[in-house]
């Protein structure tokens, strides 16, 4: 590595001494980037051809399937199905939910951005990780919580004993209580690295507190701000989970009618527009994303994040703080609390009954007990965590130097999985996956696939910028000394981003434990998951059901607590990255 650094620092040869100087120097620079440009041609052909196989493929598959009738393309139905009175309600509740929840979600997690940013308190990272808890719990999970909170029996019926009509409500807080984390990490993540003696500058210079921050400070954070907005807009829009739950049959959005129309109904060419639709919406959502992300990159001069915390000074910062620890507590340890209460309010009083009767098969809900879909769940998680870990890590490597078009689309690519239909990836699989060499409908493979589809955007997500801080005259020395694209990486990169990996690596497991859209398919009847064991449990009518549901819920809350609280450890004041 010495060597290596003494390479890079030396004296460049000087030019005009010779004739074929310049034609010299030029003949191995070129040959350098020609091999740059194949080394991330071969990084990208395992992440392409993994997407290709298991995304592109069955989602093409299903929406052939139904919009293809005695062998040709039949388009017409597009207007016909979006003409349909109930399918357009569809469509507008699911965007002025999406709307309304993002605007809500930057309401309330806007000032602890700015709290987790700047302030320095005792509990910090514990807070941290409380409030991201959320955002890798299963949609199915946070649903439940909600619904312990204000559904049947729920909290404010024994507070007020009368059943309000708080459904939208529900799923609009619902949809906060999972996304608060997005804002938190992807503007404080930001805020932290602002330089503060601008604003105190302007301040200084005669302009109030409120004026400073708008001239000031919320343009450089407006890119950051925007991304994290269409984040939440992107995941409430394609919300099934806790619609699922919390909206009963009254409230649809585009991702569970798409699930109606091809389990309940049958009905694939509805099911395949609804999801042509759903598609060019998260396309055009993830382009704008990809503008505000390179625009956040590359127009601002951030400084160490650890020069810019301090401890709280003055009533007005104690109170800010004040006013995050309460919001927190209501709206993330108030639902989580009430779903470990329901998990231990039996029949005969508080205890663990229904944890117990998850040891037994006899309720009729599955063909193994459900306390199997614990052990289902880390196994499948495991696995999706490695074949994240692989596709994520090598397609971020291909990543790290941006170079045209090819590459950004390659970034969209990854993208992709987080918008477009689990149910229909999870339908797909079924379709697709069912001829040799590729007959899997049997296999217990499919299932970690479709959670590593999920996992991969957050593993490129989290180590992207890490890899692009490294200094690339370190890995062109390297490749000067004759050492191989895998040598360097592994002597250069490597060491530098292991922490980063660490870290991709516990958010690709917490999401895979959750991943429920596609996997409600797929996964087998005597090998559920814990996402699917909890819907199902829901789905059945009496108390003990309901129960066990909780007790499963409150057992996957609690690994993914667990998880981000390492993970957490792994995580300095230094560590960039959107997750």
């Amino acid at each position: 590595m010495d060597l290596a650094r003494s390479e890079v620092a030396g004296p460049e040869p000087r030019s005009g001494k010779s004739p074929g100087g310049r034609t010299a120097r030029r003949g191995p620079a070129r040959r350098r980037d020609l091999r740059g440009s194949a080394a991330r041609l071969g990084l990208m052909a395992l992440p392409v051809a993994f997407f290709a196989v298991f995304f592109a493929y069955p989602v093409a598959a299903i929406v052939a399937r139904g919009l293809k009738a005695d062998g040709s393309w039949q388009f017409g139905r597009i207007g016909e199905v979006i003409g349909q009175s109930d399918i357009q309600q569809v469509l507008w509740f699911t965007t002025w939910q999406a709307l309304a929840s993002t605007a809500l979600t930057l309401l309330i997690a806007l000032p602890g951005a700015y709290v987790f940013a700047r302030f320095d308190f005792r509990g910090k990272q514990v807070l941290r990780a409380v409030v991201t808890v959320p955002f890798v719990l299963p949609t199915v999970v946070v649903g439940t919580a909600f619904l312990a909170v204000i559904g049947r029996g729920g909290l404010f019926d024994e507070l007020w004993g009368m059943r309000l009509d708080t459904t939208v409500w529900a799923i609009l807080l619902a949809h906060v209580f999972f996304n608060y984390a997005v804002v938190v990490r992807t503007v404080g993540g930001l805020w932290s690295g602002l330089d503060p003696r601008q604003e105190e500058a302007a301040r200084m210079l005669g302009a109030s507190r409120l004026t400073a921050w708008r001239t000031v400070t919320l343009p450089a954070l407006a890119p950051a701000v925007a991304a994290a907005a269409l984040m939440v807009f992107l995941f409430t829009f394609t919300s099934f989970g806790v619609v699922q739950i919390l909206g009963g049959p009254a409230y649809s959005t585009l991702e569970v009618e798409i699930y109606r129309q091809t389990a309940q109904l049958l009905d694939l060419p509805t099911a395949a527009v609804l999801t042509i639709v759903q598609f060019a919406a998260v396309g055009a959502v993830l382009a704008v994303h990809a503008w505000t992300v390179r625009r956040r990159e590359s127009a601002l001069k951030l400084v160490d994040a650890a020069a810019t915390v301090r401890r709280p000074r003055g009533a007005g910062q104690w109170s800010l703080l004040g006013f995050v620890l309460l919001t927190v507590a209501l709206l993330i340890l108030l639902p989580l609390g009430v779903l470990v209460q329901r998990s231990l309010d039996g029949p005969g009083g508080y205890g663990f009954l229904y944890y117990e009767t998850l040891r037994s098969a006899d309720g009729g809900a599955f063909l193994v007990p459900a306390i199997d879909a614990i052990w289902n769940s880390l196994r499948y998680a495991v696995v999706a965590t490695v074949i994240a870990l692989v596709i994520g890590g090598l397609a971020a490597a291909a990543l790290t130097r941006r170079a045209g078009r090819l590459v950004r689309g390659f970034d969209a690519l990854l993208m992709l999985p987080l918008g477009v239909s689990a149910v229909t990836v999870g339908f797909g699989f079924l379709i697709a996956l069912d001829e040799p060499p590729l007959d899997l409908r049997a296999s217990w493979i499919l299932v970690p696939l479709a959670q590593a589809l999920v996992g991969v955007p957050f593993v490129v997500r989290t180590m992207l910028p890490v890899l692009r801080a490294v200094d690339g005259r370190l890995r062109e020395a390297a490749a000067v000394l004759g050492a191989s694209p895998l040598r360097a990486w592994r002597e250069v990169d490597f060491p530098l981003v292991r922490r980063a990996l660490l870290i991709a690596a516990g958010f690709a497991f917490a999401v895979s434990l959750g991943e429920f859209g596609a996997t409600v398919f797929i996964a087998r009847p005597d090998n559920p998951t814990l996402p699917v064991a909890v819907a199902r449990l829901l789905g059945r009518a009496g108390d003990l059901n309901y129960g066990q549901a909780m007790a499963l819920s409150t057992i996957l809350m609690v690994v993914c607590a667990v998880s981000l609280l390492l993970l957490e450890r792994l995580r300095t004041e230094r560590t960039t990255g959107e997750f």
